[in-house]
């Protein structure tokens, strides 16, 4: 929604230049709200769920943070303004969002790795080596 929000901001100022960067992380958030809530991340397995949306976050925050500093300091019109103050916000909430990503691809990573080790051993107990 805060994209969303800053996506209009930006349309209905002198920096519509930047209008493109909200517009894709809302695009982006929708994406992948959308495979969460239809249990696509359950379906496909092979794609690193977590990692996705930890990139997503940390790309966010820096991308909002830049065009923030941007918006606010060299345009003067009241929606730039806005929209500078509102990509601000949006970088605290990307931020927040992406330790709390961070922490669950640190746990989803562990899971990751404890797995492993149990394959290798169930192998080399039930299987021959070629030259035995």
């Amino acid at each position: 929604v805060l994209s969303f929000i800053i996506f209009i901001c930006y349309i209905a100022s002198l920096a519509a230049s930047f209008m493109m960067a909200p517009l894709l992380e809302f695009l982006l958030a929708l994406l992948l709200f959308f495979a969460y809530a239809s249990k696509l991340n359950e379906k496909f397995k092979g794609l690193h769920w977590p990692l996705a949306d930890f990139l997503r976050c940390v790309t966010a925050a820096i991308i909002y943070f830049a065009i923030s500093i941007a918006a606010v300091s060299k345009y003067s019109d009241g929606a730039s303004k806005a929209a500078g103050v509102f990509g601000f916000v949006a970088t605290i909430v990307y931020a927040i969002d992406f330790y709390l990503t961070f922490n669950d691809l640190v746990t989803f990573l562990k899971q990751g790795n404890s797995d492993a080790p149990e394959e290798h051993k169930s192998e080399g107990r039930w299987s021959c080596p070629a030259g035995h």
